[in-house]
């Protein structure tokens, strides 16, 4: 845990907070605070800052906070996604909020099991969670927005001419295609598809709004490592 995330009820006066729970026994049974120790803190979509302890007693965390720094700077890809296996779905979310991406599109794909709409983990607690582990793990206070969209065909021609009004899209895919270059600083949409990738019928919708094939490497790559491929573009530039 790298921030300790806040939220509005765990403030008891202006500058203080106390915190029970997974954070209070993470911070005295992991980090092992004593009185006077500082810890970074952030307020959940807000700022960031540092959280003096105050006291530690009876399963709870007292800090004195100062807030007063900007959260890290959102990462300029828009994400969409085929719906990857179970499994690996934590994983991306996870990735996703370390990277500090603004806006993931999850999505239906002819090679997606329609089975994966029906997990759990698709329930808003658990997505939560997930995001949450990756937002401390970065130091970061902002979560993406996650939308899920079952249906291809409709996202492909009502939804993304929305989104890349203004914006470049790209779709990740094995080929002789330009490389995803590291340059591409400036905001972009950028699609994955499933195990296997997006079949020639997908492909072609997605090019009818004007979306161009970029490769990401010479090798298959698993969705999860793509997707950190992808985002560590722009972080390698």
């Amino acid at each position: 845990m790298n921030i300790v995330l806040l939220d509005s009820c765990d403030w008891i006066s202006d500058q203080q907070v106390r915190l029970t729970g997974r954070r209070a026994h993470h911070l005295t049974t992991v980090i092992k605070v004593e009185s006077g120790d500082s810890v970074r803190v952030g307020q959940r979509n807000g700022l960031c800052g540092h959280g003096t302890v105050l006291a530690v007693e009876n399963d709870t965390v007292d800090l004195s906070v100062v807030l007063h720094q900007s959260p890290p700077d959102r990462h300029p890809f828009t994400l969409v996604m085929a719906l990857p296996r179970p499994k690996m779905l934590r994983r991306v979310l996870r990735t996703c909020a370390e990277f500090g991406v603004s806006d993931l599109h999850l999505i239906h794909s002819y090679r997606v099991e329609k089975s994966y709409w029906q997990s759990p983990l698709l329930g808003v607690d658990r997505i939560e969670a997930a995001l949450e582990a990756g937002l401390e793990r970065s130091g970061d206070t902002i979560a993406p927005r996650v939308f899920q969209h079952q249906r291809f065909r409709p996202f492909i021609e009502d939804v993304l001419p929305e989104l890349s009004a203004e914006l470049p899209v790209f779709v990740a895919h094995p080929g002789n295609h330009p490389k995803l270059s590291c340059d591409q600083s400036t905001p972009a949409i950028v699609m994955i598809g499933p195990e296997g990738g997006f079949i020639p019928f997908e492909l072609e919708l997605a090019a009818q709004q004007g979306a161009e094939l970029r490769h990401i490497g010479r090798r298959i790559f698993s969705v999860d490592t793509a997707v950190a491929t992808v985002l560590a573009r722009e972080i390698a530039s």
